[in-house]
């Protein structure tokens, strides 16, 4: 092996501390050689006599590491160093080194805690901060204390922050590569707001080629900005385009990485996948869009989804770097240099923002009720551990104390995340393991079968697929498949379980020929369907118009469809994967399923809800029965059983939160309610009726629906039940509700009137009054005195001060007006009368 590499000078200084300590930290900046380095240099301690692990954070990283190891012992990959990844595999009985992703390593420590044979696991790119790699080394350090002290950890990272992880190691002593330092010139060149990104990188690449010299490698956010920006591309004479990223065949990606065999100039479109723990032969040149695509879970809608956002300034050095790797190179930033500033200076760790129902089922099984317990760099969030403990519990994965039942135990021994480990065991039950296993793989393997949100072509596609990846996607399937008993297929409504081509219940070779032409729907498409909603029941939906652009989901979600998609014509879709806002997300891919098989699949999820309600608007109680599916509703009907008790507290209700003001109250009884209060008794007000509601109004709504149903006399008499006698006489002594003249005449007191309590009379049933009438204690009547046509002449609080006063100015007018009625003189001193004069005359008689 080459000592020409940076990282060379200082293993003896690491080799001495593995010695003395078990943990180390190896700080070595990118092309310092550490990945390929550090492992082989291990295998000559006396201390490492078992195999050596070495963590990856990407299957493209963790090949093209055994790779090139096992080139520069001039051996063939899978003898002393060899690879395991989820897709792929080469290792044998001689392999003293594994390059493994961090989620191999995690299911591997998980059913060997005590990592029996390892001598070493090395965490490559710490720095990067994956939920995997934190938590494969939250569970090394574990196992490390509990079960094996002489097992050493290696925390190997880019990045200076060293500090932190010897912290969580224990105090472990950190060495540091000085690295291998190229010029490297950053040149700023900006782009339009308004622009696309693939006019921009093209644009930048063309520009590139004319003024530097070696290969180009250009970042992108993702596989489609690739794609538009190779079809912008005109590939000069003499150099040779490829494409890096996770969705390619592994060959498609050694060329991207090897030097060309021809020795052409590379021009190498890449997603972030390119950023650390690869060197990519030949390349001087660095176009950054500045743009990256990262899962980011939204809490709020229980979906993780896919989010173009600016790269951080780690990202953007990391990057940079890739050009002076091998000599000096130079970096075109497509953005000004004084917006590097306003960067976010890293990526936050994924556990901070990760669904963490994988990692919670984990340190469940692992012993740990409580994550929080492990050792982090990061604690992972109070909110993620419930809302993770909620969705587990909905899958039966724990119970309720946070204990692994034994689906969840089944769950956990599947390489799976817990929504598609649960689809799996759930359809293994049902003869419907395989395919389960092709669906898991289709939704963990971007590309296969193509893009369409059509999970049935794509997997239609994806058998008829005879490339090395669709191959090994198969395999994977397989492997999987077989993780679980096998039942004999289980019929559904719908037909769901059974499989005319080996689609359901079929454990043979997954790559078999589907016969042609395929049907467009039934058996086969509601086995796939079945198998998405046993991993995603929140995320079926219902059409919600006639277009089939508008969804509405069980977990109460909307999604939007393509409108021309054959999806649209769909009355029901099992949907797995989303993009974009809660209120509105993008459905990318999802199967169609009929009413019966979601009845059959998710029956137990269905409730029949039976709501007896007070409606406002008619003042009648609306009595319904309805089955939903979480936010779906099934059916709605009237609910013909509801009891007399339900309706009646449904308009107790309709009263209690509307208001009294829904009664019908006659004006008796309105009177008596402001007499009540004139007075100072609330036993009649709106706030004492309300709280004693359930005492005086139950007796009213016997058998009654309706509010305007009720004899308003009812109403006052439970009024005057609530005075009672004793109460009654108070009120008719305080605030009477007549007054009686002296003419023999009775009058309404209207004591909601303004300015007091108020009557109107004929102002002659008065006469011979030579004292102001009160009520109560001495309050004043406010006298309307009216004509004999009832047109109002004056209004008093002092009726002999009238009397004395302006009667003699209104007398004389009325006696013109209405000379048939008596106008005396002194009406203190007069008989009060309703008569006329004439009439008068007659009732007394001869004299």
């Amino acid at each position: 092996m080459p000592d020409s590499l940076p990282i060379h000078a200082v293993l003896p200084d690491l080799l001495g501390v593995l010695r003395e300590s078990s943990n180390a930290v190896l700080v070595a900046p990118p092309g310092a050689g550490k990945t390929t380095a550090v492992a082989p240099a291990l295998l000559g301690e006396a201390w490492c006599t078992g195999e050596i692990l070495l963590l990856s954070p990407r299957r493209l990283a963790a090949r093209a590491a055994a790779e090139r190891m096992a080139a520069l012992a001039g051996e063939p990959v899978g003898r002393t160093f060899g690879y395991a990844t989820r897709m792929d595999s080469k290792r044998s009985a001689a392999t003293r080194v594994t390059v493994v992703t961090e989620g191999i390593f995690v299911n591997r420590i998980q059913s060997d805690p005590e990592l029996a044979g390892v001598s070493a696991v090395l965490f490559d790119e710490v720095h990067e901060r994956s939920l995997d790699s934190d938590f494969g080394l939250a569970l090394a350090r574990d196992a490390q204390g509990a079960l094996r002290p002489d097992l050493r950890l290696v925390a190997m990272s880019a990045t200076l922050d060293g500090a932190r992880f010897a912290g969580l190691l224990g105090d472990a002593p950190v060495v540091e590569s000085e690295g291998r330092s190229y010029p490297l010139t950053l040149r700023h060149i900006g782009r339009a707001a308004e622009g696309r990104i693939e006019d921009a990188v093209a644009g930048a690449i063309r520009t590139a080629l004319r003024e530097a010299e070696g290969g180009v490698l250009a970042f992108l956010p993702g596989v489609a900005e690739i794609e538009r920006t190779a079809e912008r591309i005109a590939v000069p004479d003499g150099a040779v385009l490829h494409r890096l990223h996770g969705s390619l065949d592994p060959g498609a990606q050694r060329a991207a990485i090897a030097p060309d065999p021809e020795g052409r100039r590379k021009i190498v479109l890449a997603t972030s996948i390119a950023e650390t723990s690869l060197t990519l032969d030949g390349i001087r040149i660095v176009v950054d869009s500045g743009l990256a695509r990262r899962p980011r879970y939204d809490r709020a809608a229980g979906m993780t989804r896919l989010v173009t956002e600016r790269a951080s300034q780690a990202s953007a050095t990391q990057r940079a770097g890739r050009a002076a790797r091998q000599g000096p190179g130079v970096a075109y930033q497509l953005w000004e240099e004084a917006a590097t500033a306003g960067l976010p200076r890293f990526d936050p760790p994924e556990i901070l923002e990760a669904d963490l129902s994988a990692l919670l089922l984990d340190c469940a099984l692992w012993g740990v009720a409580d994550p929080r317990d492990l050792a982090w760099l990061d604690s992972p969030p109070e909110a993620a551990i419930a809302e993770a403990r909620a969705r587990l519990t909905v899958l039966e994965a724990i119970d309720s104390d946070g204990r692994p039942t034994a689906h969840g135990k089944a769950i956990a021994r599947l390489p799976l995340p817990p929504r598609l480990g649960h689809m799996l065991v759930r359809a293994g039950e049902r003869g419907m393991a395989r395919t389960a296993a092709e669906v898991a793989v289709l939704l963990g393997e971007r590309g296969l079968g193509g893009s369409d949100p059509d999970l049935e072509l794509r997997l239609r596609r994806w058998r008829q697929e005879r490339g090395p990846r669709a191959e090994n996607g198969r395999r994977l399937a397989e492997r999987w498949a077989r993780l679980v008993p096998a039942k004999a297929p289980l019929p559904l409504a719908g037909g769901v379980g059974g499989g005319r081509d080996g689609l359901a219940g079929d454990r043979g070779s997954p790559s078999a020929p589907l016969p042609s032409p395929l049907p467009a729907s039934g058996e086969r498409e509601l086995a796939l369907a079945a198998c998405v909603a046993l991993a995603f029941p929140d995320r079926i939906a219902r059409r919600r118009d006639a277009s089939g652009e508008t969804w509405a989901s069980a977990g109460g979600r909307g999604f939007r469809l393509d409108g021309t998609s054959p999806l649209a014509r769909a009355e029901w879709l099992a949907v797995a994967e989303t993009q974009g806002m809660a209120a509105g997300a993008r459905i990318l891919s999802a199967a169609p399923i009929d009413t019966a098989a979601v009845e059959s699949l998710l029956g137990d999820r269905i409730e029949t809800r039976r709501s007896v309600t007070f409606d406002a608007g008619s003042g009648a109680v609306q009595a319904v029965r309805e089955r939903r599916l979480g936010a779906i509703r099934l059916s709605s009907g009237p609910d013909a059983a509801a009891s007399a008790a339900e309706i009646e507290a449904a308009l107790l209700e309709g009263v209690r939160v509307q208001g009294l003001g829904l009664l019908p109250w006659s004006d008796t009884a309105q009177a008596l309610r402001i007499r009540a209060g004139f007075t100072g008794d609330e036993t009649l007000g709106d706030a004492a009726l309300l709280a004693d509601l359930d005492e005086w109004l139950p007796p009213l709504l016997s058998g009654k629906r309706r509010l305007d149903a009720i004899a308003p006399e009812g109403l006052t008499q439970a009024l005057q039940n609530r005075l009672g006698w004793d109460g009654q006489r108070a009120l008719d002594r305080l605030a009477p509700a007549r007054f009686e003249t002296p003419a023999g005449s009775s009058h309404a007191i209207n004591y909601a009137a303004e300015g007091g309590p108020r009557v109107e009379l004929r102002v002659q049933s008065l006469f011979g009054l030579a004292t102001h009438p009160t009520i109560g204690n001495g309050i004043p009547l406010v006298l309307s005195l009216t004509s004999p046509a009832g047109r109002p002449i004056q209004t008093t609080r002092d009726l002999p001060g009238f009397w004395a006063g302006s009667w003699t100015a209104v007398a004389k007018e009325m006696r013109g007006r209405y000379p048939r009625h008596p106008w005396p003189d002194d009406p203190a001193g007069a008989s009060a009368t309703l008569r006329t004069k004439k009439a008068d005359a007659r009732h007394a008689g001869p004299r």
